[in-house]
């Protein structure tokens, strides 16, 4: 068994794909399959389920992913402690649904880089079910994603609160509804709305919140970011969590700004989760050590601006 075989598979299951592995490690496909074979004829598993839409951790591979990631974790040391210059770097992989990325995940990888400067962080913007699939089968070592207060987390998903919030409407200084202190929902009823696609926490809530009545949506989007900059260009209003709004570049220039909703109690949660395993990957307990304290520092500054 080699080194090179431990790590070959690691790329295969974060990447979820025999041939985007290749096209990172600079291999032939042929030439990945047939050491990854070999591993499994050594081991006597099939590490790999194969299909047509690519490579995932069969479940005997995923009982068997916490002892590699010892593995090259252990090299890792070893190397660093023999004071290699040129040591492989590692990845670290954060799937997002993009709620708070500018005022909550920029700090803390830009943190992170600061003491990890050979690793790689890769960021993949993704629905929730989507993150949580990707990290019970490896291919992403951290997620973050929205919660509304009560909801069940995932066997196998290990969940740390990050920020609590409240829903909001975000709009433009020069909009209609910023001129009041607080919107109803006979108001968001009478407006053009950005609205997230099925499949996020805020698209769930906005319809809960209407109680079936029917917004006007004008636009549906992917994520808290896009909806912040549509909502800049004046093409309507948003509900997102006031977390994803306070302190993001856009509210501080003056672009947008927020409004609480009229006698809603909901509460939001960003949560930062990872998978359940008896070992973790170094750098990725050190950036969610990061993510912690940054969401602790942001708690702190904002939530005077969040109660105004």
């Amino acid at each position: 068994m080699r080194t090179e075989q431990l790590e070959y598979i690691a790329a295969v299951t974060r990447l979820g794909s025999l041939r985007r592995a290749a096209e990172e490690l600079r291999l032939s496909q042929p030439a990945l399959s047939e050491t990854v074979r070999n591993l499994e004829r050594e081991l006597g598993v099939d590490l790999l389920e194969r299909k047509r839409s690519g490579a995932t951790m069969s479940a005997e591979g995923r009982e068997l992913l916490p002892h590699i990631v010892d593995v090259l974790d252990a090299v890792d040391r070893l190397r660093a402690a023999a004071g290699e210059q040129h040591r492989i770097s590692r990845m670290v992989r954060v799937g997002t649904v993009n709620a708070a990325t500018v005022p909550l995940l920029i700090p803390a990888v830009r943190d992170f880089r600061a003491s990890h400067p050979h690793t790689q962080v890769e960021v993949v913007g993704a629905q929730q079910s989507e993150i949580h699939r990707a990290l019970a089968e490896g291919g992403l070592d951290l997620g973050l994603v929205n919660h509304l207060d009560g909801d069940d987390v995932p066997a196998g998903i290990e969940s740390t609160e990050l920020l609590r919030g409240r829903p909001v409407v975000c709009v433009r200084p020069d909009h209609p509804l910023a001129a009041r202190s607080v919107v109803t929902v006979d108001d968001l009823l009478a407006e053009p709305l950005i609205g997230m696609r099925t499949g996020y926490v805020m698209h769930r809530y906005v319809h809960r919140l209407l109680r079936g009545r029917g917004p006007s949506f004008s636009y549906s989007t992917d994520g808290a970011e896009m909806g912040k900059l549509m909502v800049a260009e004046g093409l309507g209003a948003t509900v997102l969590p006031d977390f994803s709004v306070v302190g993001d570049p856009l509210e501080r220039q003056g672009t947008i700004t927020w409004r609480p909703i009229a006698g809603d109690t909901t509460r939001v949660l960003l949560m930062l989760q990872r998978r359940r395993a008896e070992s973790v990957p170094r750098a990725a307990q050190d950036l969610h050590e990061m993510f912690v304290r940054r969401a602790r520092r942001s708690a702190g500054s904002g939530q005077a601006d969040a109660d105004r």
